[in-house]
């Protein structure tokens, strides 16, 4: 033990008898840098001491509780929830139906109409009214995007956000019939409930197969319900529009977007317990991103699908975005990055291979000629105002999501 201690205070001495001979310069150096590594690990160890919950400890006020569904192996501290885990394929009987869902909002389509909309809506209602080239190039613009997909035929089923009138989405079914390919069938339906909330724009669904029972639910909130009816069966939609990040800083707990998720859930639970085989799909631009508040503890939107049962308490859906990277998923752009905005969530009924049914893993965020070239990043190429041609106009601020359904014979 003693020739140990000698060994060290030997070593020791010869390193400072190095520091001695080096310059003084160099030697106020190496004194700054070994201050400023002290300092780090300082300032990290206390950080850690007193941010870190100890084993069983509590978390702090105003951080969310642990989830029921666990931690996720590889990332331990991001709930179970959030990592996108479908559920097993169902097997589709022969003579199933294939049909393609989409949801896009499609910023600020107006119709042909001077209504004399209130400020903003006032200047995209009076602009489409007298500028006809315009209506009719972002229609076309539309109508281009949406029949780049289902191999050019377009989505049978598409749920459209920001649109003024039931007008607009009848002008858009019409630009989608004259511009569709030989062959391809025709949409004939279009569920639609004007609104004035704070903007005149609400959802609306364009469709191939039959709508009803549409009806808006809420004060004032633009949340769409209606039926779309194949082989039979009923595919119960919501299609929603909640309020934006610019109006709404979430500083109300049952306000702005955390209302709008109280709402819908209202209906998916009480849908749940009247039908716990109920086909429920809803979607829409949440203006929130998987994780968040409202689309996490008050619609119950989960990303792992062993947690969505006919028996969950609460009732939960199955987010198809949710755990999904916004770098490769990402609908919207804003504060300069890529963001989850637009999502798709669905009950367990559509798990099944009886009446409708969801493929796993096929949802979709195309972004095909919808980026402007030259841009960097995962940023939409929008249509834009009256005021902003400078760069050439596109097709809207978000991009669309897609997702492929079954329905059984």
């Amino acid at each position: 033990m003693a020739r140990k201690n000698d060994a060290g205070g030997q070593v020791t001495q010869q390193l400072f008898a190095a520091f001695m001979r080096l310059p003084w310069k160099a030697r106020v150096a190496v004194v700054v840098l070994v201050l400023v590594a002290g300092g780090i690990f300082l300032a990290v160890s206390y950080y850690q001491s007193h941010h870190q919950p100890r084993p069983g400890e509590e978390k702090p006020a105003g951080e969310p509780a642990p989830p029921s569904g666990g931690a996720n192996p590889e990332d331990p501290e991001k709930p179970a929830e959030l990592v996108n885990a479908p559920p097993p394929a169902a097997d589709f009987p022969a003579g199933s139906k294939t049909v393609v869902f989409c949801v896009w909002n499609m910023e600020n389509l107006f119709d042909d109409k001077d209504d004399h909309r209130r400020h903003p809506d006032g200047e995209y209602d009076t602009w489409f009214a007298n500028d006809p080239d315009a209506r009719r190039k972002k229609y076309q613009r539309l109508t281009d995007a949406l029949l780049r997909l289902n191999d050019g035929t377009g989505p049978d089923v598409i749920v459209g956000n920001e649109i003024e009138s039931r007008r607009a989405a009848e002008l858009l079914k019409d630009t989608l019939n004259a511009s569709l390919p030989t062959g391809a069938a025709k949409y004939e339906y279009v569920a639609m409930k004007e609104l004035d909330a704070g903007r005149h724009i609400a959802p609306c669904v364009i469709s191939r197969y039959p709508l009803s029972g549409e009806k808006l639910h809420g004060r004032r909130q633009r949340i769409l319900e209606a039926h779309v009816t194949a082989n039979g069966h009923d595919l119960y939609v919501v299609a929603a529009h909640w309020t934006s990040q610019l109006s709404d800083k979430g500083d109300k707990e049952d306000g702005g977007r955390n209302k709008y998720a109280t709402t819908i859930h209202d209906m998916y639970s009480d849908a749940i317990r009247a039908n716990p085989k109920v086909d429920f799909l809803v979607c829409g631009d949440f203006n929130d991103t998987p994780d968040s508040e409202s689309v996490y503890n008050k619609l119950h939107m989960v990303g792992d699908a062993k947690l969505v049962t006919p028996e969950a308490k609460p009732a939960k859906l199955f987010g198809l975005l949710s755990g999904k990277s916004p770098n490769e998923f990402g609908t919207h752009y804003y504060s300069g990055k890529p963001l989850i905005y637009d999502h798709v969530g669905v009950s367990p009924g559509l798990f099944d291979n009886a009446g409708w049914g969801y493929v796993p893993d096929s949802v979709k965020v195309p972004t095909d000629g919808l980026i402007r070239s030259g841009t960097r990043g995962r940023r939409p190429w929008r249509f834009g105002s009256p005021k902003d041609d400078a760069l050439g106009r596109g097709y809207s601020d978000h991009f669309p999501v897609v997702v492929t359904l079954k329905v059984a014979p």
